[in-house]
């Protein structure tokens, strides 16, 4: 029997779900909450897959997970790439791969630790003119860390004031300047396994619980143009991330797609918010992934899986 194990927070509907549609399959695979306790380096975790929903937050997670992948493990989704990644090398990423995105602009941060001077800083890094960036993007200017999620320290500004109130609150934080976009229809894309992908409107303007259900009433539909071209820049972001779990905001000016927000390895599956035809989907598609990667295993996915075999 293959096993599944899934690291969760307080999130109850997808996991119960999955492990339910798992064992209904009767495919030679189990599915439970994953459990531990005080691992050691020198101990195969007892999982095939297994499915990160949290260790974005519970920081401790990370490397047990990572060690996971050492022994074999399939893990969804790869602990590397998502520790190592933010959403500045993630627009460089985009805009490299063809795919629209708004300017986007390093800021430094606003405070450092005792041992950094100004005179450190400035061996390296100019200050910020602040009137050339606003030349560039204009307002309105979204402010957003460089890393991180849940709308957490995101900032519209609409003027020079409430721009740099957003700076100075930040303290140690860096952020991330981007230009707003002005957008006619909004989706998100749920993409699964790096192959499926589920294309829906979504206003983020609306409630939280609200913003698939009711988004087709705030702006027009999709036409089959949009839904393909949102699929194909959905899947060629998603297989360059590496994620087999993602959701890909996409803002679209007349036909074309802008990547708004795309660092979502953990993303909202929650009956809630999405509603129960896009949840019946997601838990489906989930529920495949699962039981391919735990028939799948060992991993080929990791850089010394090879040199291990041949030892």
């Amino acid at each position: 029997m293959r096993r599944v194990g899934i690291l969760v927070g307080r999130e109850r509907s997808f996991p119960e779900a999955l492990i339910a549609e798992i064992a209904r399959r009767d495919a030679g695979v189990a599915c439970e909450y994953a459990r531990f306790e005080s691992p050691r380096a020198d101990v195969a975790p007892p999982y095939d897959v297994l499915v990160d929903r949290i260790s974005h937050e519970v920081v401790c997670y990370q490397p047990y997970l990572k060690l996971a992948a050492l022994y074999g493990t399939r893990i969804v989704n790869n602990p590397f790439w998502r520790i190592a990644d933010d959403k500045f090398f993630n627009a460089g990423l985009a805009s490299r791969l063809g795919v629209a995105v708004p300017k986007t602009v390093l800021l430094p941060q606003k405070s450092y630790g005792d041992d950094v001077t100004s005179g450190t800083l400035e061996k390296n890094m100019r200050y910020v003119d602040w009137n050339a960036l606003i030349e560039q993007l204009a307002f309105p200017i979204w402010v957003k860390p460089h890393w991180g999620g849940g709308f957490r320290d995101v900032t519209r500004c609409e003027n020079m004031d409430e721009l740099m109130r957003a700076y100075d609150a930040s303290g140690k934080i860096t952020l991330i300047a981007q230009e707003a976009i002005a957008w006619q229809r909004y989706v998100r894309c749920i993409v699964v396994g790096q192959r499926d992908v589920r294309v829906a409107l979504w206003d983020p303007r609306l409630p939280h619980h609200e913003r698939y259900a009711r988004a087709h009433e705030t702006m027009p539909p999709l036409d089959p143009g949009h839904v393909e071209r949102a699929t194909h820049d959905a899947l060629k972001i998603t297989q360059a991330l590496g994620y087999d779990m993602n959701t890909v905001e996409l803002a679209f000016v007349g036909d074309t797609p802008y990547a708004i927000d795309f660092m979502n390895s953990a993303p909202d599956f929650d009956v809630t918010s999405l509603g129960e035809p896009h949840f019946s989907w997601v838990v489906k598609k989930m529920t495949e992934l699962c039981i391919d990667l735990a028939n799948e295993r060992p991993a080929a996915a990791y850089r010394w899986d090879a040199l291990l075999r041949g030892r």
